[in-house]
């Protein structure tokens, strides 16, 4: 096991990734080099930089959690985006902005905590 995968938001950041690809298989064809592979791009980032990051130095860590806390900002548009298009619902809209904070609120945590 890496260390990365005992991290918790890390586990939070694929959780979130795995939901975000089950919610845009809904959405329209029309959309899959739109707003489905920037959703799901952004949302798989999160865990990628987290990943790639855990093996550098304390320095680099952080500015690699912090390239993982913009791809997650990234999702609050889209979320807006893909409700504004009637793609998903208020309630679901909702639900993954509060993932998105819990997800922030983590990685802000670990930025402190290595600094």
């Amino acid at each position: 096991m890496f260390n990365f995968e005992k991290l918790k938001v890390y586990k939070e950041a694929i959780s979130f990734a795995n939901e975000i690809y089950l919610l845009t298989k809904k959405f329209p064809k029309n959309e899959l080099f739109g707003l489905i592979d920037q959703f799901r791009r952004a949302a798989t980032s999160i865990s990628l930089n987290i990943a790639e990051g855990s093996g550098r130095n304390k320095k680099e860590f952080k500015r690699f959690l912090i390239i993982a806390k913009g791809s997650l900002q990234e999702c609050i548009p889209l979320l807006e985006l893909t409700f504004l298009q009637g793609y998903i619902t208020q309630q679901e809209k909702e639900k993954y902005y509060n993932k998105c904070i819990e997800l922030f609120k983590m990685l802000s945590i670990l930025i402190k905590s290595i600094s």
